[in-house]
């Protein structure tokens, strides 16, 4: 029996293999392999504001652009976890193919270089120079645009938690218990400390620094233990301490939370939402990021990252950082989530056609619907008099005007306000007002409602230009454009969770996904639809010549006959 020798050096055990390699790897590698294309696109781009988040470069090290292919490529292949992408650059020869001879880097240098130097502003332009190149070779149309979200889960905790509801009755309890320190100090130790109404921070701190004054004027020691009894300064002092520390940590909740109503302990950017992937099936809130993608051609377009849960809300500032990167859609093609009279307000303000499909749209067509008397859409309007006319012939007058501003303060809308003149004695009270908002009995109550005239207008107008021809295709379109690239993004390349913290972090992940899926999608559509046509070859090792064209879809597309599997190495810029 052999012995085993201790030494770190596992070549002294025998029965060595020297594995033998061909002299060029790449050979092994398909000629349609996407690390090709992925190589020859990424290579090619102006990387300028990635090289300048380097101090300096050696010749001997890899590459950034090496670096932003090898995480791509790890995208490829449902590969996310750094170390896991450490051991394929050591072992797959795809990996292999992009390092061209260079170390494969370690897990801290790929996590260090998607979170230092693939900062917010440096992806974004990494992300709008790709946008170029692919609408300067014809693969996106830049006409219609198809938007939706999603929710993914964030890598928070599920238990460590903050609600606004929460903090802001702790305050509360926190400042009921200051105002019987404030009387307690004035009662037993003649401690008097101005204060109004609503007690403030900087008026408890005062408070301490005059109690602990008053310890050491008296040399009074604090004691701590079992047995050993407190003095009414020392009870009086751990009390104002406490509270001091928690309305701390509650200004510091509530600075954070801003505009939202919960977050993350673990990642302050997240906030709790209900998404898609319920394990227990109870409809449990998780921490999770609200991630817009626009599409177009079945390209990713546009990447936005929102706190908020709610859709109609992202719109505007999505197609406003679709401008920025040098992105005018006519169209733009939305569902229901979208419906809103800001968001109709801006596409109009701007000339862009707004499908987007109202709220109510789907309700409509339901008998139960089209049977309640009580409902505005079911009354006949009098132009003339500007008055409805309900069913049983009384009429619903405008009475006066109100005005109403959303939440972030952003846009304000008129709303006109109309009321019966008398229902009483109606039979059809009971099935005409609804809800119980009100205090009065219903034998008291009158018809009554709100209306903004600019939003029913725009709903009219999407309405019928969801119902006509090009909006019918356009609504069918969309279910293919949009959630085939979260089918693609979440089930093929398996992005249900982020991986990091921060929603700058996380942009950056969501924008790498967004690419990866892009130059997946332009391979596919090569070699299987041969809709564009490559062109090889850097001009003035800066920029790729024109890669693909788009060809008219009347003429028959060819393939081009350039052999893809010995293009020139690309070149640092």
């Amino acid at each position: 029996m052999n012995k085993l020798n201790p030494t770190p050096d596992y070549t002294s055990l025998g029965d060595n293999y020297q594995l033998v390699l061909p002299m060029e790897y790449e050979f092994p590698i398909d000629k349609d392999d996407p690390v090709r294309l992925l190589c020859h696109i990424i290579g090619g781009l102006n990387l300028k504001t990635l090289r300048d988040s380097y101090k300096r470069i050696g010749e001997n090290s890899v590459q950034p652009w090496q670096m932003l292919a090898i995480l791509l490529e790890a995208r490829f292949l449902n590969v996310s976890g750094t170390r896991s992408i450490e051991d394929m650059c050591k072992n797959d020869i795809r990996f292999l193919y992009i390092l061209r001879g260079k170390k494969a880097p370690d897990h801290s240098t790929l996590a260090r270089f998607q979170k230092e130097h693939l900062g917010a502003s440096v992806i974004e332009d990494i992300f709008q120079t790709f946008l170029k190149l692919l609408k300067a070779s014809g693969a996106i149309t830049e006409e219609t645009v198809f938007i939706d979200g999603t929710k993914i889960e964030s890598v928070a905790s599920k238990t460590q938690y903050v609600w606004k509801k929460n903090v802001l009755r702790n305050r509360q309890t926190c400042l009921e218990k200051a105002a019987t320190v404030f009387d307690r100090c004035e009662e037993k130790l003649s401690i008097s400390i101005k204060h109004g109404k609503n007690i403030r921070l900087r008026e408890l701190k005062k408070l301490r620094r005059k109690l602990r004054q008053k310890q050491r004027s008296e040399k009074i020691v604090f004691v701590h233990g079992a047995g050993k009894r407190k003095t009414e300064l020392q009870r009086i002092f751990e009390q104002l301490d406490e509270i001091v520390s928690k309305l701390k940590r509650y200004t510091w909740q509530m600075h954070f939370l801003g505009g939202r109503n919960s977050m993350a302990k673990t990642d302050i950017d997240a906030t709790y939402m209900r998404v898609k992937e319920d394990n227990r099936k109870n409809g449990q809130l998780k921490a999770a990021y609200n991630v817009q993608y626009c599409v177009d051609s079945e390209f990713i377009v546009g990447v936005d990252i929102f706190q908020n849960p709610a859709d109609v809300n992202t719109l505007i500032p999505t197609l406003e950082r679709m401008e920025e990167r040098g992105l005018h859609y006519e169209n733009v093609v939305a569902d229901a989530g979208y419906d809103g009279e800001e968001n109709s307000a801006y596409l109009e303000a701007h000339g862009q056609k707004a499908f987007i499909q109202p709220s109510n749209y789907e309700m409509r067509k339901t008998k139960r619907w089209k049977s309640d008397i009580g409902r505005r859409e079911n009354m006949t309007y009098l132009p003339d008099e500007d008055a409805y006319l309900c069913s049983q012939g009384r009429k619903i007058k405008a009475v006066g005007t109100s005005t109403r501003t959303n939440k972030q303060g952003t846009y304000t809308a008129k709303l006109t306000r109309y009321a019966c003149e008398s229902c009483k004695d109606c039979p059809c009270k009971t099935k005409c007002i609804h809800g119980n908002h009100s205090n009065l009995p219903m034998e008291e109550r009158d018809k009554h409602f709100e209306v903004s005239k600019k939003f029913q207008q725009y709903r009219e107008e999407q309405t019928k230009r969801v119902d006509s021809k090009e909006g019918r295709e356009l609504m069918k379109n969309r279910g293919i454009q949009a959630e085939g690239v979260f089918s693609s993004v979440k089930s093929a390349m398996k992005f249900r969770r982020f991986l990091t913290k921060g929603i700058e972090n996380v942009r950056i992940e969501a924008i790498l996904y967004a690419m990866a899926h892009d130059i997946l999608k332009l391979h596919f559509k090569i070699q299987k639809t041969k809709r564009y046509v490559l062109k090889g070859g850097f001009r003035n090792r800066l920029f790729p010549c024109t890669l693909f064209r788009n060809e008219t879809r009347n003429s028959r597309i060819t393939a081009s006959k350039t052999d893809c599997s010995r293009e020139p190495l690309p070149v640092d810029n």
